[in-house]
């Protein structure tokens, strides 16, 4: 066996793809061959940390498990009349918020995006290299609900803990049982400085004290809540509506 294939062999064992990958171009081009060592050896340390950084970045992709996975921020449309202030959406871009521990509450009609916009903030969030899972409320709920039932409500708890940002889709479309009421006040317990929210909803946040019923409840997660959240109020025409084909007298 040559010492090349040993090279790569043993690169493959390590698991430095990255390594191996930017090797193989150093062999080939002449200039490159040429380097001195620690000009290489710099060359191909930083193709492995990039190859990470991009293996890492897909991880987290897949594990977010997003609504609309390509949504981005440079494709938020400024020109729709939706209430989004570019200058205040630029100081979230930075995602600082999140190093913070912060929430964000995004409500508006159905359709007017936000979901989309919520997904574009999750990826920003992701390319960065930090934690995100997407729910639906609904669905979460349920899952808890069927956690208290089976006993594994502690691993669920654990495995949410884990996330850095928790994005609760569609908050308010469905009654919230005592339960259901209990579970959100734990979730956004947990929540306070150890990591973020992303909250859609068609109810405007001052009737969440009314939607989640219980008085003393209610109060608790609204402090919660409004007390360190960001709020974007949208408006406008769906865009479902905006960029329809049949708007656009297309068949």
């Amino acid at each position: 066996m040559s010492n090349e294939q040993t090279v790569y062999d043993n690169l493959k064992a390590l698991r430095l793809h990255g390594v191996s990958e930017a090797l193989q171009k150093v062999l080939l081009t002449p200039q490159m061959c040429e380097w001195p060592l620690l000009d290489t050896l710099a060359y191909l340390t930083n193709a492995e940390m990039q190859s990470r950084d991009v293996k890492k970045r897909e991880r987290l992709k897949r594990d977010a498990r997003l609504k609309q996975s390509y949504a981005c921020v440079e494709n938020i449309d400024y020109q729709a009349n939706r209430g989004i202030d570019k200058g205040y959406l630029a100081t979230l871009i930075t995602c600082d918020w999140i190093s913070q521990n912060q929430f964000l509450v995004i409500t508006g009609p159905t359709g007017v995006g936000k979901s989309w916009l919520a997904c574009a903030l999750a990826n920003q969030a992701i390319n960065q290299m930090r934690s995100v899972h997407y729910y639906r409320s609904g669905l979460l709920f349920e899952e808890m609900a069927i956690a208290h039932r089976d006993g594994s409500l502690p691993k669920l708890r654990n495995k949410l803990s884990r996330y850095k940002v928790i994005i609760l889709d569609d908050f308010g479309l469905s009654p919230m049982s005592d339960g259901n009421r209990h579970d959100l006040l734990d979730l956004v317990e947990d929540r306070v400085e150890s990591g973020s929210f992303i909250i859609t909803s068609q109810l405007p946040v001052e009737q969440w004290h009314e939607y989640i019923g219980e008085p003393t409840v209610a109060d608790a997660i609204m402090d919660r809540i409004v007390h360190r959240a960001h709020i974007i109020q949208l408006h406008g025409e769906s865009m479902r509506k905006l960029h329809s084909p049949l708007r656009e007298g297309k068949s």
